[in-house]
């Protein structure tokens, strides 16, 4: 099949939806499709006004619509509601192209958590700007809910895999700080609530793995975390290895596929019962999920690591992709 996709978010971004993407794309291809991507290293671009390491795409209705037009997809996926979303969506319409979307992100909630902008404003935009996909990808039963009750329609399952190869386990320790070694991986921004980490009482070692626009104050504000920056692959998964708790204190994923990949490595998760964590962790099982996050913090560190290991390998890139290619509505 040949499929379009459309995003706003890639490389050299390292987040989420980049990750999701590009094992898709790989599999689609080892797979025999024909992937094409139109994404902000094709137009001239500026910094996001609140995070200057997002790229924006500047104009690129002309050029988004041409491209469809020449690469003829059966299928286009728009992967986000950015600039080149709006161009691709504006696009398919006019050409009567059907086309999928998906909701990787609680953009109402990152938006409020660093406007105010009530959130009922934001949805309201994005249940138009999904109103016309012939499905809409989301990527876990609790978001599919949530954005049911806020009438969102043809909403489908994508869910998410863990590149085993990599992300196993290997505890090769000690790592900086003395133990226990609680961590939190992801983007280092506002809307992640790291804060609610780096504030809890625990013993051990805070490490935090990531990069973005919040860490120069947490940094002055925590000073006893140690602060790796960003890592990817093989380094990654080494600090997953060699950590005890993953601790997840985001209120606003829509799945958090660091999760599954801190799970593949044996290492449990310590989380708020909130969207993305209450489908993925299996609770007293893969982590402890409680809105005393210290109290499963110190909880986890109880759990068996092969136990998790064996049940992260639920999740695989060719299954995720398989569900990604059924929801795809070809011409």
């Amino acid at each position: 099949m040949r499929i379009l996709i459309v995003t706003d978010a890639w490389t050299p971004q390292i987040n989420g939806v980049v990750v999701t993407l590009t094992n898709t794309i790989a599999e689609l291809t080892r797979t025999g499709h024909d992937v094409g991507v139109i994404s902000p290293q094709q137009f001239s671009t500026l910094p996001c006004p609140t995070y200057p390491d997002i790229r924006l795409a500047m104009f690129p209705g002309r050029a988004v619509a041409e491209q469809i037009r020449r690469f003829d997809p059966e299928a286009v996926h728009i992967a986000t509601e950015g600039p080149l979303g709006i161009a691709a969506r504006r696009a398919c319409i006019a050409a009567r192209r059907p086309f999928t979307t998906a909701y990787h992100t609680q953009f109402p909630e990152y938006v409020h958590a660093r406007s105010r902008l009530p959130v009922g404003v934001t949805y309201a935009w994005l249940r138009r700007f999904h109103g016309p996909a012939t499905a809409v990808m989301v990527g876990t039963r609790d978001i599919e809910r949530r954005l049911a009750a806020r009438g969102f329609r043809n909403l489908v399952r994508w869910s998410r895999g863990v590149d085993t190869a990599v992300f196993q386990p290997g505890r090769s320790g000690p790592g900086e700080g003395a133990g226990p070694v609680f961590l939190y991986v992801g983007r280092v921004a506002v809307e992640k609530n790291i804060e609610a980490f780096l504030a809890l009482d625990l013993p051990g070692t805070k490490w935090v793995v990531g990069d973005g626009p919040a860490r120069p104050a947490l940094q002055r504000r925590f000073p006893a975390a140690v602060f790796h920056g960003m890592k990817t692959g093989e380094g990654l998964a080494w600090y997953y290895q060699n950590a005890d708790v993953l601790i997840f204190p985001s209120r606003t994923d829509t799945f958090g596929l660091v999760l599954i990949e801190a799970m593949a490595c044996g290492t449990p998760v310590a989380a708020f019962p909130v969207t993305g964590p209450v489908d993925v962790v299996r609770q007293g099982t893969t982590g402890m999920m409680s809105e005393d996050l210290r109290g499963a913090a110190l909880a986890a560190l109880d759990l068996d690591r092969d136990t998790v290991r064996r049940h992260a390998a639920e999740y695989s890139w060719q299954a995720a992709t398989d569900q990604f290619v059924r929801n795809l509505r070809p011409r």
